[in-house]
């Protein structure tokens, strides 16, 4: 429908198409090239969530993709607020994370020249978004905006990048009424269904690996009462182990860094893998190892929602193209056969994980993190949101933390540090009557600590347990056992973290026996105030079961 005779800005119509497809916030550092934008949305009933960082403003769209499905949003200026954001752009994705960004552009008359933070980013974007657009006609933002949220949502999610000349965004034109994206789905045929169901029936050893993204509240539901009521194991691939109950019968553990030995032996010596949601990369792969390239050793039934992405590094023996969503509906149609076989093996591989999965309660230093994790457990609801970005203390989590409920993590698969506390910030921004607890390392931390004031601005009480050891201490780990006893570039000098918290106006506490924990964080928690939790921890306590002087001498 076209609004004959009603002209508005590009900067209006932008707007205008984000309200249509449903979007109610955005993340953003201001920037002369889209005031028109800015402007549009003063009454535009979008709430802009203004960040000190384009990185930190970029990972909050990244996490509010993440944990809805939808395009999370962002909006930077152009040059240096564009590349400062493609830290976030990165992230989505290696994730396959739905967000778009939109950034600010020279006026089109200066293109070309090297103006003013110019920069081609259809050139300079292409591998960090899922396609890069530029607007030159306010008249074709509809369509241009219209296609972004589809593309970003559709097949392997992903970041979509569009371009906004300034003196486009202030051109008054007439154009369409902006509508609503079509979701693209692709379904599961009932011949692939009665293959997938002969193969799993034959199967003696077979084991499911569950990961990527489009999943649902339902999907989870559902997989996991098909998993439960044929007893089959279940791992959840790196950093996606919010997608089934870690206490369930089924659970295997988690497939990623540090992976439990007993599970990938049991990967690599089963019969059938089946791949659904995941892409099983390097990461959860160990580094492309528990299943041969390009033909697994092991029959692999992989189901991924993009055509192009089955085949492309392993060869399935089945490849259905279909979202976890269509699939997990799709496995009513079916009849299994054969968990009598497999029962034993299931629950011998849970029995596993819980072993693998209870923390140490000693190590080096006055704080133990053992204990730690288990207070966490004890007192944390289970609805709580755990963020966290890169580096060895997220290991705590990851191994140690029993995921119980959808939608209680988000992560970074690709490892990039310092996305926990934006992500933190924008979880509580959604969720804002749940707990939010975001674990961070120094190094990581302070890497988009800013936007702690973002979390005091709005009023978000998350809190952050951050573990300081002095260093980085993943790349230590790998210096001491690669150039033992040369430490070089791995140290840190920090702030006081918890006078930092206080000088932002949130609450701080400071542990430096296991035993404070506990107290420190209901503190925190009774504060009602963004907080953290600064946890000194000795830098030889580099793992949960390996000291640094273990790895430096091999020992």
């Amino acid at each position: 429908m076209t609004a004959a005779g009603m002209k508005r800005t590009g900067g209006q119509l932008i707007v205008e198409a984000l309200k249509a497809n449903g979007v109610s916030r955005v993340s953003c550092v201001p920037g002369e090239s889209y005031l028109a934008v800015l402007d549009a949305l003063y009454e535009s009933g979008i709430e802009t969530v203004v960040c000190r960082q384009e990185g930190g403003a970029a990972m909050m769209a990244d996490t509010w993709g993440r944990l809805t499905g939808e395009p999370g949003i962002c909006m930077v200026t152009r040059g240096p607020g564009a590349t400062n954001a493609s830290a976030g752009l990165h992230i989505a994705r290696q994730d396959s994370i739905p967000m778009i960004l939109f950034i600010g552009q020279v006026q089109r008359e200066a293109r070309e020249r090297e103006a003013f933070q110019e920069v081609e980013y259809r050139r300079a974007f292409t591998e960090f978004a899922k396609w890069v657009g530029e607007i030159d006609d306010a008249r074709r933002i509809p369509e241009f905006v219209t296609r972004a949220f589809a593309v970003a949502t559709s097949g392997r999610p992903g970041p979509v990048v569009l371009t906004l000349p300034e003196d486009m965004l202030v051109e008054e034109v007439e154009a369409p009424e902006a509508k609503p994206y079509t979701p693209v789905e692709a379904h599961p045929g009932p011949s692939q269904m009665a293959a997938f169901a002969k193969m799993l029936g034959e199967a003696k050893r077979p084991v499911f690996i569950i990961g990527g993204t489009r999943w649902s509240e339902e999907s989870v539901a559902g997989f996991k009462a098909f998993a439960e009521n044929n007893k089959l194991p279940v791992g959840c691939s790196f950093r996606r182990q919010m997608l089934f109950d870690h206490l369930s019968p089924s659970y295997a553990g988690d497939v990623g860094i540090g992976i439990n030995p007993a599970l990938a032996k049991e990967i690599k010596e089963a019969d059938l893998v089946v791949l659904l949601g995941g892409r099983l990369s390097e990461m959860p792969s160990s580094g492309y190892t528990l299943l041969d390239i390009p033909y697994p050793s092991q029959k692999l039934v992989h189901i991924y929602p993009e055509a192009e992405e089955l085949g492309r590094v392993y060869r399935p023996d089945l490849a259905i193209c279909a979202a976890p969503d269509d699939f997990i509906a799709a496995l009513s149609s079916i009849t299994v056969s054969g968990s009598a076989a497999w029962a034993d093996r299931t629950a011998a591989m849970h029995a596993a994980y819980r072993s693998w999965s209870t923390p140490p309660q000693t190590g080096p230093g006055a704080v133990q993190m053992g204990p730690i994790m288990d207070w966490i457990e004890a007192n944390v609801p289970e609805d709580a949101i755990f963020t966290n970005g890169a580096g060895n203390y997220a290991t705590w989590v990851h191994r140690f933390h029993r995921f119980r409920r959808y939608n209680t993590q988000s992560a970074p698969t690709s490892g990039s540090m310092g996305y926990g506390l934006p992500a933190a910030v924008a979880a509580k921004h959604l969720f804002p009557e749940r707990e939010v607890i975001c674990f961070a390392g120094d190094g990581c931390f302070m890497m988009h600590g800013q936007e702690f004031i973002t979390a005091v601005r709005y009023g978000l009480p998350i809190i952050t347990v951050l573990v300081n050891n002095g260093t980085y201490g993943t790349i230590r780990m790998h210096q001491e056992r690669e150039y033992p006893g040369r430490v070089s570039g791995t140290d840190l000098v920090n702030p006081d973290f918890n006078a930092f918290a206080k000088a932002y106006g949130g609450h701080g506490e400071t542990v430096e026996r296991t035993q404070d924990f506990a107290a420190a964080f209901e503190r925190a928690r009774a504060s009602g105030k963004p907080a953290i939790i600064e946890v000194k921890l000795d830098a030889e306590a580099i793992t949960p079961t390996r000291t640094l002087t273990q790895i430096r001498t091999g020992s």
